[in-house]
């Protein structure tokens, strides 16, 4: 029997039993459909997390910090010279960090004040909320958290040219600190709405003596340099942190999560794939007659059991398909759903659904293969049917 035969006759099948076939169809793809959805929330969880933590210059970035304790933790000046001579270190920024206070009119607080070169935001992922990050010709422009305005009494939809005075943290040879006041403007704002922290540029405070570093971001050639440059760095005694250990860790946790929601989808699958074993041996039992007067008329038990087959690889495929459709509908409509209550209540939009092309092929391939295991049995008994018993069967 050719195949474009089988195909029909099991389309025939499908019209005589048109409900029957449909509930089936709409079984395996309420499975595919649970799949679908529970598996596109755990990539989009993923998605949206690795978005907000990392982008392509910050995978590319490490950063480096003191490993002698002694020293206070500050990296000297003099070995920035150092660290930029190792081969596949394409940026170097040093960064200063302090803890001082920060005015606005009438209004103090306590800030975290990082002294910055304009390509640490880009090395460190950060952009704007509002406004401009400052350039390299910014010499009295800083970047600022939304909590800094907050505390500062700042509105956050007229910051532009507001005016803060910093206190920034010199030191002398002998260690004695002093206070030196300088004036900026904001430029910027930065998510942070939990922690106050402000972005100076290097440039404003080049006059300033400053001899030492509290840590000193670099970025690589490529990603498969990373690790070669951390351990040379590390046999020189530093420290070395990179956030690509915290999207490594993050992704691991999420394969974790995203194979428990696919474990309760296919608890939904296997329900579905019962009801259609269910359904093929209900056809076979109907069809015993239609197939003892098929294999007396020169069909062989290979037909019958081609024909069986193809059935329930149809139904597979069919069920995969329309899974897809609903599984599709459902996460735009709960992302719609989601994004109207956020927006209603002030939070930001989000895609919270994300899958992948090769998820979406994946899922056809496994519903149809889903549709042969189930249908295999059933076949097979069509096909081992004694003919003068099937045509004796009532």
């Amino acid at each position: 029997m050719k195949i474009i035969d089988t195909i029909k006759i099991s389309a025939r099948s499908f019209r005589n039993n048109r409900l029957r076939t449909i509930l089936t169809i709409m079984g395996i793809g309420v499975g595919i459909g649970s799949i679908f959805f529970l598996v596109s929330l755990g990539y989009g969880f993923q998605k949206v997390v690795l978005d907000r933590i990392a982008t392509s210059d910050s995978l590319l970035s490490l950063d480096v910090f003191s490993g002698d304790a002694n020293n206070g933790g500050v990296i000297a000046k003099s070995e920035l010279s150092e660290i930029k001579s190792i081969k596949n270190i394409t940026k170097v920024t040093p960064i200063i960090v302090q803890k001082t206070q920060i005015h606005s009119g009438d209004f103090t607080t306590d800030a975290k004040v990082n002294i910055v070169e304009p390509n640490f935001f880009r090395m460190e992922g950060i952009n704007t909320e509002r406004g401009e990050l400052f350039g390299a010709d910014s010499g009295n422009l800083i970047v600022v958290t939304t909590a800094v305005l907050n505390l500062l009494h700042i509105d956050e939809n007229n910051f532009k040219n507001k005016k803060v005075e910093v206190n920034i943290l010199v030191g002398d040879d002998n260690n004695t600190k002093k206070t030196v006041k300088r004036v900026y403007v904001i430029s910027g704002v930065v998510k942070g709405k939990s922690k106050a922290v402000v972005y100076i540029p290097s440039k404003s405070v080049s006059d300033l003596a400053f001899n030492h570093y509290n840590r000193i971001k670099i970025r690589v050639s490529s990603e498969g340099q990373i690790s070669p440059v951390r351990k040379k760095l590390m046999d020189k005694g530093y420290f070395v942190s990179s956030i690509s250990d915290t999207v490594d860790q993050t992704r691991k946790i999420f394969r974790v999560i995203k194979i428990v929601l696919l474990s309760f989808g296919m608890l939904a699958l296997i329900v579905s794939a019962i009801g259609m074993f269910n359904t093929m041996t209900i056809s076979l039992l109907e069809r015993t007659q239609e197939i003892a007067i098929m294999k007396s008329l020169g069909a062989s038990a290979k037909d019958i059991w081609s024909m069986f087959l193809t059935e329930s690889i149809l139904i597979g495929f069919l069920g995969g398909a329309l899974g897809i459709i609903l599984g599709f509908a459902g996460t735009k409509f709960f992302n719609f759903i989601l994004n109207l209550v956020a927006t209603n209540f002030g939070g930001m939009k989000v895609q919270l659904f994300y899958i992948p092309f090769w998820f979406v092929v994946f899922i056809v391939v496994f519903s149809t293969l889903v549709g042969l295991i189930t249908g295999f049995y059933p076949a097979k008994r069509a096909a081992a049917l004694d003919t003068l018993e099937a045509l004796r069967y009532k």
